[in-house]
């Protein structure tokens, strides 16, 4: 590890040298890019300079306790030697994750999408007050949300939705979301009081450049239709709605929520580009199973990770597991005590799997 760290300190001194040469920031590009490799290694360089100053502090207490003639003195050095032993710990632990692997789509904004599964209108009602929660949610963080398309049921749920939501390090933590969500509780239409179960599907995509993937235009067929549902005076008037068909494996994205066929057509080609890109990366992390033994939370989608249950108000996670009473607050966008002990978990495994090798 120390080696390591050794040449991200050097390696650091090489990129602030070259950020600051006039041949450099006169390529916008290049130092553009500079600048974000010293950037994300600034907080490493500045945790291993912390580190290397607490063992120097240890070391030095050590020669003072003894050398020292002064009692005074060699108990004050026996203090901070206490204190410095007890906090070199915790800095190597924080340095070992500043050096665990980095989700290169951690920055990203994502396409959260959402889908009624089993429960028929139940499920869809469901489905509906999870798009509710995530947009509260990104709301909380201050990122921009924009709806692309919503399919409704005609008692207030949906069958599906897709919303992007634009912020810094949304993809970080939203990408725990995905997977099969069950609710257990009394529906409204239910007389006998009896507890259903019911699911919804989220998928979160981040989202993907241009650079990152290509599309033949040969691959695609484009069709335009009327919108339907609610949208404004326009909606049902015009042929405003798009449906894009990938040809080779036969996605289809829809999006109609937009004022103009345009920007329908912009928005359903985000979508197709962030779905044909989760393709190639399951296909990649197929072809690395163990390693994602201990990737908590980006796992198979078909598995069921959460249950939410009404009558006991309560929120279980079962990739930790975790269970929490505060499903009011929860379904409000309070949902950040979950996606933190999914992040402390998953750190906790990528450490033990770098500690093993």
């Amino acid at each position: 590890m120390f080696d390591k760290l050794e040449f991200i300190e050097e390696k650091y001194q090489e990129l602030s040298e070259k950020i600051s040469d006039p041949e450099v920031i006169a390529d916008q590009k290049l130092w553009q890019k500079l600048m974000k490799e010293h950037a994300d290694l600034g907080p490493i360089v500045e945790k291993y300079k912390e580190y290397k100053s607490t063992l120097n502090g240890i070391e030095e207490a050590k020669e003072i306790i003894k050398e020292e003639s002064d009692e005074e003195m060699r108990e004050l050095a026996k203090m901070e030697l206490s204190d410095l032993e007890g906090s070199v710990e915790d800095i190597a632990l924080e340095l070992k994750k500043l050096l665990l692997p980095k989700d290169p789509n951690d920055d990203k904004n994502v396409i959260v999408e959402i889908r009624a599964g089993a429960g028929g209108d139940e499920a869809g009602l469901f489905a509906a007050e999870l798009l509710r929660l995530y947009i509260r949610y990104a709301e909380s963080k201050r990122w921009k949300v924009e709806m692309m398309n919503t399919n409704e049921t005609g008692v207030g749920g949906i069958k599906e939705a897709s919303v992007m939501i634009k912020g810094n390090g949304a993809y970080s933590r939203m990408k725990y979301e995905s997977g099969v969500h069950r609710v257990q509780r009394v529906p409204q239409t239910e007389s006998g009081g009896r507890i259903h179960t019911s699911t919804a599907t989220v998928a979160v995509l981040p989202e993907v450049d241009d650079v990152e993937i290509d599309i033949k235009q040969n691959d695609l067929r484009v069709d335009v239709y009327r919108s339907s549902g609610n949208g404004g005076q326009s909606v049902n008037t015009t042929d405003s709605a798009v449906r894009i068909t990938h040809l080779p494996t036969g996605l289809v994205v829809t999006c109609q929520d937009g004022k103009s066929q345009l920007s329908n057509k912009e928005k359903a080609m985000q979508v197709l580009k962030a779905r044909l890109f989760d393709i190639e990366q399951q296909k990649q992390d197929d072809a690395i199973a163990e390693e994602r033994k201990s990737q908590v939370g980006t796992g198979d989608r078909s598995a069921k990770i959460r249950t939410y249950n009404f009558p006991q108000g309560r929120i279980t996670d079962h990739r930790i597991p975790i269970t929490l009473y505060k499903l009011t607050a929860y379904m409000e966008g309070d949902i950040d005590e979950m996606i933190d002990a999914l992040i402390t978990n998953f750190q906790a495994e990528a450490l033990k799997a770098l500690e093993n090798e």
